[in-house]
């Protein structure tokens, strides 16, 4: 992504998902939106480096996300049908 360093992590902070987890997109009429996602007690809000408007940056990250978390979701499906029990994945 333009103009954004990178730097190695810190700290990494681990969320697991399961039951209660969840993430949504929380659309703005005046401001940009804030993606939330929610782990058990956690609660993590995805907003963009200004309340009022959107950067190239921004926008670069929003779209990696997107790729990223549809991959993540791709390898998580492949693994699940892949186990021995048999189960189904249920879609709503």
């Amino acid at each position: 992504m333009t103009g954004r360093r990178t730097v190695p992590p810190v700290s990494t902070i681990n969320l697991k998902t399961g039951p209660g987890a969840s993430a949504a997109n929380h659309p703005y009429p005046q401001r940009s939106p804030v993606l939330g996602l929610v782990f058990g007690g956690v609660q993590v809000l995805v907003t963009t480096s200004a309340g009022d408007r959107v950067t190239v940056d921004d926008l670069e990250f929003a779209r990696c996300l997107a790729r990223e978390a549809a991959s993540f979701a791709r390898s998580v499906e492949r693994m699940f049908h892949g186990l021995p029990d048999g189960e189904g994945v249920a879609v709503r």
